[in-house]
């Protein structure tokens, strides 16, 4: 066992990272953290996304941290406040100390011997160096933040206008009186619609199909009211878990009578845009409800720049690019002065590191998932990844406050290591995500699979994760615990995928 430059060493400093470090101040005061960061701002993806009208598609009574209730007047808040949010938050804990800015982690390795991580990391010169953890925890979310998604089209070298991708949003894009065609049906583009509105001579979303979209209010009118007559920590309590309870509800209820939950959606657009727009051809989706995300837009405001004309949708494939344009397949035209590339993040995990046990590279694609939060015999290592169907947050929340009841546990009984033991890989796996969006689709070779019974089932309930990760046994029988004298004699089986 060697010693360590530090006990927990966090990989990003967004909403998840910055929260893990505040549960660990909290829940470990003993124990030494740092975080790496390889941008150099707080924030995560509240500071990279610039994009106009960028806002959270949760509401921020569950996208907020448990500990640090959020007091603004809107419950769907826009990217400015929820960054604010998280430096405050950051500022407040006395986090900003510990975050070394402009460092990408490059490879991580666990040794059995020392029973550490040692972490191979680049600044933004060039330099490596190498810090030495106890534990390593990944919050750097699940998508690549040098570059997002673009598919190449046809005949993309003729058009003259400009194309922009909204995770490098130009700070001195000039939009006013152009043209505008937003390539995508999910949140960003629907996001993006009713914002260049402002500005933008028409604005067009091009989408090849239908996503479900529902409005709901931006201002949580009862939680302010809550606000007034009870402490903000209790106001905000109650709050979180009526909305919690409520999307679970809807999410089960959704689940056991899709064809219903379709009609209602459908009709509730059909609600917003009248009798006469084509609400089946833009708004009907070939999926059922949440087999994708749902796209929620703030005071009806995509309908809204729809029901107005400054805004369209299309609903067709492209047939080429022009010079002035884009020609569909169904034979249209439409003009562009600018194309924005709404289509999607680049997903990877563990923040594409090279993660090595013993120097054998380990293949996440190859790994189980445990508990949501850990990974099949990788020693000393936890994931933050959110829920698809819930606010991030919460799980990430929850994840945190795992990892600091196994830092205390192993503390307390002199272990140096915890994995999750695996045995045998199992016959039967599922992928990580169930989701059939193709971003996800594209890559879930890359990410952990899980398996049909605890705990290498991934849950995508809240209520349930309460149980299982606040409340649950730390000694499971599948968590497997090393001293040091014993580390030679314990060294992990990376056990392969049949």
């Amino acid at each position: 066992m060697t010693h360590t430059d530090t006990d927990v060493l966090i990989i990003g400093a967004g909403l998840s990272g910055i929260g893990a470090a505040v549960h660990l101040g909290k829940k470990c005061p003993g124990i030494g953290y740092q975080i790496f960061e390889q941008r150099s701002a707080i924030g995560g993806t509240w500071d990279l996304f610039r994009y106009p009208g960028i806002r959270s598609d949760s509401d921020m009574h569950t996208l907020g941290y448990n500990f640090k209730p959020w007091t603004e007047a809107k419950a769907i808040a826009d990217g400015p406040s929820i960054r604010k949010y998280v430096e405050d938050t950051a500022d407040e804990y006395g986090v900003t100390p510990h975050i070394k800015f402009n460092t990408t982690i490059v490879a991580a390795d666990w040794s059995t011997p020392d029973q550490a991580w040692h972490v191979t990391h680049e600044d933004e010169y060039g330099a490596r160096s190498v810090t030495t953890c106890r534990f390593l925890f990944m919050c750097g979310g699940y998508y690549r933040y040098d570059e997002g998604y673009r598919p190449d089209f046809p005949g993309e070298e003729a058009f003259k206008g400009q194309f922009v991708h909204p995770q490098h949003w130009p700070e001195d894009l000039d939009y006013t009186a152009k043209k505008v065609v937003i390539i995508g049906s999910g949140a960003t583009a629907m996001t993006l619609v009713p914002a260049m509105t402002d500005k933008a001579a028409h604005v067009t979303m091009l989408q090849r199909s239908p996503t479900y979209v529902v409005s709901r209010p931006a201002v949580d009118k009862f939680a302010n009211f809550l606000r007034k007559v009870l402490p903000d920590s209790w106001a905000y309590s109650f709050i979180r878990w009526r909305n919690v309870l409520l999307q679970q509800f809807f999410f089960k209820k959704t689940r056991a009578n899709p064809d219903k939950a379709r009609e209602r959606l459908i009709g509730m657009v059909k609600e917003e845009l009248g009798p006469d727009y084509p609400v089946e051809t833009h708004f009907n989706p070939a999926y059922n409800p949440w087999e994708q995300r749902l796209c929620l837009v703030p005071d009806s405001d995509l309908f809204n720049a729809l029901k107005t004309g400054k805004a369209s949708v299309e609903t067709d494939h492209i047939e080429t690019f022009t010079a002035n344009g884009i020609k569909l397949k169904s034979g249209k035209e439409i003009g562009a002065d600018v194309v924005v590339t709404a289509t999607g993040l680049q997903l990877q995990f563990m923040n594409g590191v090279d993660v090595s046990v013993d120097g054998t590279k380990t293949d996440a694609g190859r790994l189980l998932n445990y508990k949501g939060v850990m990974l099949s015999n990788m020693p000393n290592l936890a994931v933050t990844f959110g829920y698809t169907n819930a606010s991030w947050t919460l799980k990430a929340d929850l994840t945190s406050e795992y990892v600091c009841r196994l830092l205390n546990y192993m503390d307390q009984h002199g272990y140096t290591s915890a994995m999750p033991k695996l045995e045998q890989y199992p016959n039967q796996t599922e992928p990580f995500v169930d989701f059939s969006s193709g971003y996800f689709q594209r890559v879930m070779d890359q990410f952990p699979r899980q398996h049909t019974e605890k705990p290498w089932k991934l849950n995508q309930n809240y209520s349930a994760d309460v149980k299982n990760l606040r409340r649950g046994p730390i000694a499971d029988g599948v968590m497997d615990f090393t001293k040091a004298e014993e580390a030679e004699s314990k060294r992990p089986a990376l056990q392969a995928a049949e």
